[in-house]
């Protein structure tokens, strides 16, 4: 019994300590509401100018991709929604900064292990930006275009889980991104891949189930589609809720893995400029 209440005391103490991080990066981009007000208005235009471009495509092509327009259009202003929560465009991590200068020597020796302590901060950053920049784009493409919500009560807490999951998934590939300065020195060249293939194989272009043939198959096989296309297809009842969540809880699960093995071997890596 006393090793089980020991354990016990611990576990709490890390579930505390996960949630105060929670708490401190929700505060800390809260006090960048100019910047979130900012980047809310230009994800709201545009959503606009994408949406007419769908709009003229979808009435072209009616059916492509199995959506008609109203789901072009919704997937449209969900996909704007994700820039902000989901770094999309990547960054949002100081640990490339924290690399460069040395501090990320005291990050190692805190108590609760790297990944975990910037995966809590970066959840609070999330859930800030889904309020400050998720709504008003979602808001407005509502009143100017129209766009479809869930009928059936338990898309929602799905749509919930599996926005949730895909702001993990991003945050596990942002970290190996960050990471990868202890190798390269350099990150410039591979964070505009990182851009390149997010952007690309997200959906959040088009949609990727307008993909052909094999190209298709690729792209909703990788874990960039579980950031973008499956949120937005849990969200518009086009993918089976429990096939779709468990492709992004396994992705989920493999970046975060592989995020920790990354960790370790930076511990033997990491080169001080500066510093």
């Amino acid at each position: 019994m006393p090793t089980i209440h020991r354990r016990f005391l611990a576990e709490s103490h890390y579930l505390s300590l996960y949630a105060q991080l929670v708490g401190y990066g929700f505060r800390k981009h809260a006090t960048y509401w100019g910047a979130a007000a900012a980047g809310a208005f230009t994800n709201t235009v545009f959503g606009v100018l994408r949406a007419y471009v769908l709009i003229a495509l979808w009435r072209a092509r009616p059916g492509l991709g199995g959506y008609d327009v109203t789901d072009a259009v919704t997937f449209c202003f969900l996909t704007q929604a994700y820039i902000g929560p989901m770094q999309v465009f990547g960054g949002g991590l100081e640990i490339t900064q924290r690399i460069r200068t040395g501090d990320i020597a005291l990050d190692l020796v805190r108590p609760a292990p790297l990944i975990f302590w910037s995966l809590s901060e970066d959840l609070g950053r999330a859930g800030y930006l889904f309020l400050a920049r998720s709504l008003p784009p979602t808001v407005v493409g509502a009143l100017l275009f129209g766009i479809t919500f869930p009928s059936d009560a338990a898309v929602w807490p799905a749509f919930a889980v599996s926005f949730a999951l895909g702001v993990v998934i991003s945050f596990g590939w942002r970290y190996i991104v960050a990471l990868a300065i202890c190798w390269l020195r350099d990150d410039r060249g591979i964070a505009v891949m990182s851009l390149v293939l997010t952007t690309f194989f997200s959906g959040l272009m088009l949609p990727l189930t307008i993909f052909p043939g094999r190209l298709g198959t690729l792209a909703r096989a990788l874990p960039w589609s579980a950031m973008v296309q499956v949120p937005a297809d849990v969200f518009l009842g086009k993918a089976g809720i429990p096939g779709a969540l468990g492709f992004q809880a396994l992705w989920a699960a493999v970046l975060l893995a592989l995020g920790a093995l990354l960790t370790r071997a930076a511990r033997r890596k990491v080169v001080v400029d500066g510093g």
